[in-house]
């Protein structure tokens, strides 16, 4: 088993690049991962990477021994994933990520409930509301808002989400109602933006009379935490698309309230993300199952 684990922890730190990231990818200090990949060094008698002040580049031999050690991960995974087929105690551990409006309200809380069911499973689960890469990141399944950019992984659709564009009743004392995208489009009023690093969607995309219409909008306050911009909205500071789930609490106790009906948001996709081989692992399957009849029935009618 030690041997198997150095394996495991070369190969995160293949992918990542980095010692420090792949022993906290691991949740071990970095002086093991260090003594892991020294350890498995010495076994093989080559040298797995050229250390610099920055940054861990693979040998060649390196490159060719992670190919091999990947293969050796995937069998034993599958090999246990067999196991707990045959003897119906599915075990392993998952890693699974969400967005965080999506994570908090209805994720987390099932995860419980997940592994009340199936003891022998473990959940590693990771909330963010930046892309997040499967393979990068060691991911089994990524649910998900939008559309996936890349066409290698498979996808669970699970709904069309409906959006809403929502402000406090502060806010609209304050600013007004906006009448038409225009007002939105003109700067008139302020928009609070979900913004990252490589963000693929910096625009609102409306469904006006004319047609589907990607209004450009700007306002006082952006980040990269869905939450922060629902509470800046609450607190009367802007305008804000989210999800209909993510502020039906809010609106239904009319702490936020619909604006530009006329001219709503158009629907954002929900769906599961995975490898293609992760969807063959039993407890995968069980687990992607599990949430979808959760999130389905969370979302509110």
């Amino acid at each position: 088993m030690a041997y198997l684990e150095n394996i495991r922890t070369f190969v995160r730190v293949y992918e990542l690049g980095s010692m420090s990231a792949a022993a906290r990818d691991q949740r071990i200090s970095a002086a093991v991962a260090s003594a892991r990949i020294a350890a498995l060094e010495e076994h093989l008698d080559i040298r797995l990477f050229q250390r610099t002040t920055r940054k861990l580049n693979p040998t060649e031999q390196g490159a060719l021994f992670y190919h091999s050690a990947l293969r050796i991960i995937e069998a034993v995974d599958e090999a246990e994933a067999e196991i707990g087929q045959v003897t119906r105690s599915p075990r392993g551990t998952l890693h699974i990520a969400a967005p965080l409006g999506l994570g908090q309200r209805i994720i987390a809380p099932a995860v419980p409930d997940f592994k009340a069911l199936y003891p022998l499973i473990n959940i590693r689960l990771r909330l963010s509301d930046r892309r997040l890469d499967l393979a990068t990141e060691g991911l089994d399944a990524m649910f998900f808002l939008g559309v996936p950019e890349d066409s290698s992984l498979r996808i669970r659709k699970i709904a069309d989400c409906e959006r809403i564009l929502c402000a406090a009743p502060a806010y609209i004392a304050r600013k007004g109602l906006p009448e038409t995208s225009d007002s939105l489009a003109s700067g008139a009023h302020d928009c609070l933006n979900l913004r990252y690093a490589g963000a693929p969607e910096f625009q609102w995309p409306l469904r006006t009379p004319d047609g589907v219409r990607r209004i450009s909008v700007s306002g006082p306050f952006e980040s990269d935490h869905g939450d922060a911009l629902t509470q800046w909205a609450l607190n009367g500071h802007g305008i804000i698309l989210k999800p209909r789930f993510e502020v039906h609490d809010h609106l239904e106790a009319g702490r936020l309230v619909p604006v530009l009906e006329g001219e709503p948001p158009v629907p954002i996709q929900m769906a599961c993300l995975y490898p293609h081989k992760r969807r063959q692992d039993p407890k995968a399957r069980l687990l992607i199952e599990f949430m979808i009849e959760r999130i389905l029935g969370a979302m509110p009618g």
